[in-house]
C-alpha cells in the first residue's frame, strides 16, 4: 500500500467504511421513504398518476444495496463471482433512475395543481431531494479511483474527484484517504450550491453525474418553492 499502510489494513478499513458509513447512509433513505409510504396510505396521498404504494418500489434496489454493503456472506459472494462493484453500481443506478421518476410525477402534479397541501409537498420534496443526494454521494464513493478498497492500493487508477487534502498533504493526517462522509459532503454541497464547493471533478464522468445531480436537485427546490409561494398565499 502507498503511505506505508499494509493491504489487509487498508483492506480491513474500507470494509468498515461499507459497512458502517455507506450502509447507514441508504438505510436512512429507507427509512424516510418507508415513512412516506405509511403517511401516503393514511393519508391517500399519490404523486400524479404514480399510487401511494410508488416509493416501496424504489426501497427495493435500496434495500439490496443495502444488504450487499452490510451483509458478509452476500457481500463475499458477490466478491468471489469478481461482481461486487458492478453489482453495487447497477444498484445505485436504479435508484437514481426510479428517483428521478419521483422527481418527474413531482413536477407534473405540481404543474397540474394537484399539489395543494404545503406539508405533503415538502415531505415528497424532502423525500426526493435527500434521496438524491444520498445516492449520488454513495455513487461518487463507489466510482472514485475504482472504489474504497482500490483507492487503498499502491498504484489505484486516476482520482475523478480532487479533494483540498490531496492538493496540501500536510494538512491532512498521514495515510489520508477520502470516505465515504467526503462524498456525501460533495453530493450535499453540489445539490445546494449546484456548483463543486469541496472536491473539484477531474473526469468527464465526474463532471456529467455532478451536472445531473444538480439539475435534480435545483428542478425539486424550485418546484416546491414556487409552489409553496402559491399555497402561502
Amino acid at each position: 500500500m502507498s503511505n506505508g499502510e499494509p493491504a489487509d489494513e487498508g483492506l480491513h478499513e474500507a470494509e468498515v467504511e461499507t459497512r458502517w458509513e455507506a450502509g447507514p447512509a441508504i438505510l436512512l433513505v429507507i427509512a424516510l421513504q418507508i415513512a412516506l409510504v405509511t403517511v401516503s396510505r393514511w393519508q391517500g396521498w399519490a404523486l400524479w398518476r404514480l399510487p401511494w404504494w410508488w416509493w416501496l418500489i424504489v426501497v427495493v434496489p435500496e434495500a439490496m444495496l443495502f444488504v450487499s454493503l452490510t451483509w458478509a456472506r452476500p457481500r463475499h459472494r458477490l466478491e468471489e463471482m469478481g461482481q461486487r462493484r458492478t453489482v453495487g453500481l447497477v444498484l445505485i443506478g436504479l435508484i437514481v433512475a426510479a428517483n428521478g421518476v419521483g422527481l418527474v410525477g413531482l413536477i407534473v402534479s405540481v404543474l397540474l395543481g394537484e399539489e395543494r397541501d404545503g406539508t405533503e409537498l415538502l415531505f415528497k420534496g424532502i423525500t426526493v431531494w435527500a434521496t438524491n443526494v444520498i445516492a449520488f454521494g454513495v455513487l461518487y464513493w463507489a466510482l472514485d479511483r475504482g472504489g474504497p478498497v482500490r483507492r487503498r492500493e499502491a498504484n489505484p487508477p486516476p482520482a475523478d474527484f480532487q479533494f483540498p487534502q490531496m492538493e496540501n498533504p500536510q494538512l491532512a493526517t498521514p495515510g489520508w484517504h477520502p470516505r465515504m462522509f467526503d462524498y456525501a459532503y460533495v453530493s450535499f454541497t453540489n445539490a445546494l450550491a449546484f456548483s463543486p464547493t469541496d472536491a473539484m471533478p477531474l473526469t468527464h464522468r465526474a463532471k456529467w453525474l455532478m451536472l445531473v445531480e444538480s439539475a435534480a436537485s435545483s428542478m425539486t427546490v424550485l418546484v416546491i418553492a414556487a409552489r409553496a409561494v402559491n399555497i402561502l398565499r
